[in-house]
């Protein structure tokens, strides 16, 4: 017997496959049955079916890998632009008083307005947490826009860094970025002086805080003018830039104009800086800071203190009173100089101390730069060690101290911009 296969030819031209998967065959007797689960696949024929994961889903994960690979080098790039900084060769040697830019960012919370402590022509200063060790910091950022000299008035600021006094707001360092330098200072717990003194404040300082504010600044700039190793010249004296620590006790900050020179040499001439108000004549007319110009910035400093109001208020009343310095002047002159003493205060207040502040804000104030006294005889007259010499013996003429119209014309026309400007 013979056992086999066979299959039918197709006479179409796509031909035929035939495959055998699996046979039973026996003699004699039934053959066993097939168990179809377990016959092989039959083999594929044509093109292989591909899975959707393949044709749709690899795409698309390349196509997403792709824009997150984009994003993250985008988002690099926009942090490194962000946090970008400018830092010279020469500025290497700085570096404890370097400071990141990305950390002074993430201290102030990106320069958010809720962190704004205040502002001014000259910059505006945000409260921080320095994220390295947790200190509270006060960063100004200043705009000098490429300024010529950036290399000595860094090395200037680094220099004021060493000063150390009891009423010095310590300057810790700076940062430097296009267009942009940040100053980072001590944080004072409660803001600066004017908050105290200007706009109807809702905390007023009496008679004693105020006093012994003065006292304090007066020493400040002493160290500044005559104790320290170099002449420390602030150019920026003025209510807005003295700021009180939590026992109420003035400290002197903001030296982003300060500027320095030796003992017993003459300060170099510098373009004019400064506040209204606040401004010697004689430094209008030679652009050279000195001594003297502090004392004059002191002086406007003292009535401000005394009256309770800025050295030139647009706004104020009576019409004569916009310039601070002339009307307590004119009150001086009128022999009741009290009157010039800030209502606010009522009669709580040493009425010899307060005739003493505002005429001593007065010769301090003084468009003669040499018949001004120097700090350390301004201290000594506040600690009441000499007698504050008699006005009227010091040529102190006309109506104006320190904006003489009659002798600079070009001083009182800059003051006159300011208040057809509405003291902005």
């Amino acid at each position: 017997m013979y056992v086999g296969f066979s299959a039918a030819y197709s006479p179409l031209k796509i031909g035929t496959s035939h495959f055998i998967l699996g046979w039973s065959f026996k003699m004699n007797g039934v053959a066993q049955a097939i168990d179809l689960s377990q016959l092989p696949k039959l083999p594929r024929f044509g093109h292989k079916k591909v899975s959707k994961i393949f044709t749709v889903g690899l795409p698309l994960i390349c196509i997403t890998f792709s824009l997150i690979l984009i994003s993250g080098v985008a988002y690099y790039l926009r942090r490194k632009w962000k946090f970008a900084e400018v830092l010279e060769e020469w500025e290497l040697a700085y570096g404890p008083q370097r400071f990141k830019y990305k950390d002074l960012y993430i201290a102030t919370k990106g320069f958010r307005e809720q962190e704004l402590l205040g502002g001014g022509g000259f910059g505006r200063v945000y409260k921080g947490v320095l994220p390295t060790n947790r200190v509270e910091v006060a960063v100004k950022k200043v705009s000098h826009h490429a300024r010529q000299g950036m290399r000595g008035f860094i090395a200037e600021i680094i220099s004021i860094g060493r000063l150390h006094h009891r009423n010095l707001v310590p300057l810790l360092g700076y940062c430097r970025r296009k267009g942009e330098l940040l100053l980072v200072y001590e944080f004072t717990s409660d803001g600066s002086l004017d908050r105290f003194l200007f706009n109807q404040p809702k905390c007023s300082l009496n008679w004693n805080q105020r006093f012994r504010v003065i006292k304090g600044v007066a020493s400040a700039l002493l160290h500044l003018h005559e104790e320290w190793e170099q002449v420390v010249i602030h150019r920026d004296v003025k209510a807005s830039n003295v700021l009180l620590d939590g026992e109420l006790n003035g400290r002197l900050g903001d030296f982003g104009l300060a500027r320095l020179y030796d003992h017993g040499t003459l300060p170099q001439t510098t373009h004019v800086a400064g506040s209204f108000g606040y401004l010697a004549p004689e430094y209008g007319r030679s652009g050279r800071a000195t001594t003297k110009t502090d004392v004059y910035a002191f002086g406007a400093f003292l009535l401000e203190v005394a009256y309770g109001r800025r050295a030139i208020d647009p706004r104020a009343v009576p019409e004569e009173s916009i310039i601070l310095v002339d009307w307590v002047f004119l009150c001086w002159k009128e022999g009741d100089i009290l009157q010039a003493v800030d209502q606010k205060l009522g009669a709580e207040y040493v009425k010899e101390e307060a005739e003493l502040v505002l005429k001593l804000g007065l010769l301090c104030s003084h468009s003669e730069a040499n018949l001004r006294p120097s700090m350390r005889q301004v201290l000594l007259y506040l600690e009441g060690s000499v007698a504050l010499p008699d006005l009227s013996s010091l040529a102190m003429k006309g109506s104006a101290v320190g904006f003489d119209v009659s002798t600079d014309k070009c001083f009182s026309h800059s003051v006159a911009d300011y208040l057809l400007s509405d003291g902005r």
